[in-house]
């Protein structure tokens, strides 16, 4: 047996060196991972989670790992996807993909994840080549997406900022599409007017030169009705000790920020080596220091302190006995509203003289009450782009659900400034996309398989499954055990109900799934997912008095589509997967 030498550092073993005792496991090696039983049941499973969670009627999800701890209920992509592990690389590389997606538009993350699940699944079960399909589908996502950008799209909404009616409607269909927020039709609207006030309150009106939007804070407060929920402009923070409603104070209010801590810690000095005499007491000299800042901030009429973290019992108390309102443990998350609010820039240091322009202004305080919490409200001096959102709810589930939906919601509604589009929702834009990648994908069917290197018979498969995924996606709207129809006309999707007698369909269809289309008699469907002959879908002659109940975020959605194509084609161009099992 060969001798181990163990090398010993300040009484620590070396790692490096231990890990040569055991023997090196040899990587694990899976080809053709889609050719994988077990992960192939793992990606069927992982979209029937997410497909069941699709759209208003989505079902609910409890995640707990298998020790126990905190429950998550939800059925947002955001809070699923990153509360769910898996052991295979290969899934995560997808649920990777998607949450990417996700953290950069908020919206259609399901979408996307479906669409791409849908898409893998058709092509395996097909004899189609994965590397033609991966030509396929890129072929015709760079046709939808041309068509999604022009302005004959039988599909796509212009935006007039000049109403807030379809802002409202885009915003209440991002809610309504979250179930764990269990909302009434009124709490609904409600919560949806809101999004959008406090989304206009963050956009600048009149500042020159270069435009910074605002931030709108959220204050959640549990066991309260939903429609005691408001936004106000300005800043709310916790309700600081030593004030009282009584309190008179001359407007406006110098404010001075800190983004260092005044706890007095010797800590707080940063790294080094500290040298001190004996005979020096390092605690009040630190004390003495923080006193002399408080005499400058008092000198220089200042009238609001706040600091990020901690602030000296001892300076709170010199502070407050000279009419200053003290402001401590203000939270990262805080300062750059504060910051954009008064104007103030936060001084990271307690060792200089405060400069001038470091102070800011605020108009006028007050305080507020929310159920058990008071806090202190803020004013801005002059025009300014923060506001809050008090967001009251039943309970605390209900309520984180509903405050992750307002974020994604404020994040919809500020990406029409850069593209001041929507899309049709409910499923609409979907099987009207389908409907036009069979029509036009047929008109040159010879040149473009010699373009794709590819046989007519291959080109024509590729485009079906694709139109089929696409179909899919829409389809999983549907969790009541109804059934998914298409016009032949507008090519937009229509709910049959489970119950509904087939004599009486027409009455019972209504309007399609963004509420665009009335049905009338002379209407012709047909089930999703079936054979039909391909037409080139009519664009809606809109009535202006009659507009669409659900919209979609172009630039989430048009992002979303792409994600879902080019995240399915590198699955299907995955070969081989190594996995270090050390």
């Amino acid at each position: 047996m060969p001798y181990v030498g163990i090398v010993y550092l300040n009484n620590v073993k070396s790692a490096s060196v231990m890990s040569r005792v055991s023997k090196k496991s040899p990587s694990v090696c899976t080809d053709m991972p889609l050719d994988n039983t077990d992960i192939c049941s793992k990606l069927q499973l992982l979209k029937q989670i997410l497909t069941s969670c699709f759209g208003p009627t989505g079902r609910l999800k409890q995640v707990h790992n298998n020790i126990g701890g905190h429950v998550v209920t939800t059925s947002a992509s955001s809070v699923l996807l990153s509360s769910v592990s898996s052991s295979q690389s290969f899934i995560n590389l997808i649920k990777t993909s998607i949450l990417n997606h996700v953290s950069r538009f908020s919206d259609c993350g399901l979408f996307a994840a479906i669409l791409c699940l849908s898409l893998i699944e058709q092509i395996k079960k097909s004899a189609l080549r994965e590397s033609v399909a991966i030509r396929v589908n890129n072929y015709l996502l760079a046709l939808c997406t041309s068509y999604l950008q022009r302005e004959d799209c039988g599909c796509r909404v212009k935006l007039d900022f000049c109403s807030t009616q379809n802002l409202i409607t885009l915003a209440r269909s991002v809610i309504s599409s979250k179930p764990a927020c269990v909302l009434t039709e009124p709490e609904t609207l409600h919560i949806s007017k809101l999004a959008v006030q406090a989304f206009l309150l963050t956009v600048p009106c009149s500042s020159p030169g270069i435009v910074s939007f605002g931030r709108i804070v959220t204050v959640p407060v549990e066991g309260h009705s939903v429609l005691s929920s408001e936004v106000l402009p300005g800043l709310l923070v916790e309700m600081p000790d030593g004030l009282s409603e009584e309190d008179n104070l001359l407007n406006p209010l110098s404010v001075v920020l800190f983004s260092a801590s005044l706890a007095g810690d010797i800590s707080e000095l940063g790294d080094g080596v500290i040298e001190a005499h004996s005979d020096v007491d390092t605690d009040s000299q630190i004390l003495g220091q923080l006193l002399e800042l408080g005499r400058q901030v008092i000198n220089d009429e200042v009238k609001l302190f706040v600091c990020q973290k901690v602030i000296h019992p001892v300076l709170q108390q010199y502070l407050r006995s000279h009419g200053v309102i003290v402001v401590e443990r203000l939270g990262i998350a805080l300062m750059e509203p504060l910051t954009q609010l008064t104007g103030a820039q936060p001084v990271a240091t307690l060792h200089t003289t405060i400069p001038p322009k470091t102070y800011g202004k605020v108009r006028d305080l007050c305080i507020k009450h929310f159920g058990s919490k008071t806090m202190l409200h803020l004013l801005p001096l002059g025009e300014s782009a923060i506001c809050t959102m008090i967001l009251c709810h039943r309970n605390q589930t209900m309520l984180n659900e509903l405050k992750v939906v307002c974020q994604t919601a404020e994040h919809v509604l500020r990406l029409t400034l850069r593209e001041p589009f929507a899309l049709v929702g409910g499923g609409c834009t979907e099987t009207h996309l389908a409907a036009y990648v069979r029509h036009k994908s047929k008109s040159e069917v010879p040149e473009t398989a010699s373009v794709l290197m590819c046989s007519q018979t291959e080109y024509l498969l590729g485009v079906e499954l694709f139109c089929c995924a696409l179909e899919s996606a829409a389809g999983a709207l549907e969790h009541d055990g109804g059934s998914s129809l298409i016009d032949l006309t507008h090519a937009h999707r229509w709910m049959l109900p489970a119950d509904a007698i087939k004599e009486t369909m027409e009455d019972s269809l209504g309007f399609c799934g963004c509420g665009l289309v009335q049905s009338s008699p002379s209407k012709k469907w047909t089930y999703l997912n079936t054979k039909y002959s391909d037409f080139c879908p009519s664009p809606v002659f809109r009535d202006t008095r009659v507009q669409p109940h659900v919209l979609d975020s172009f630039t989430a959605k048009l992002s979303a589509l792409q994600v879902a194509i080019e995240t399915a084609n590198l699955a299907l161009d995955v070969k081989y997967i190594i996995q270090d099992m050390n």
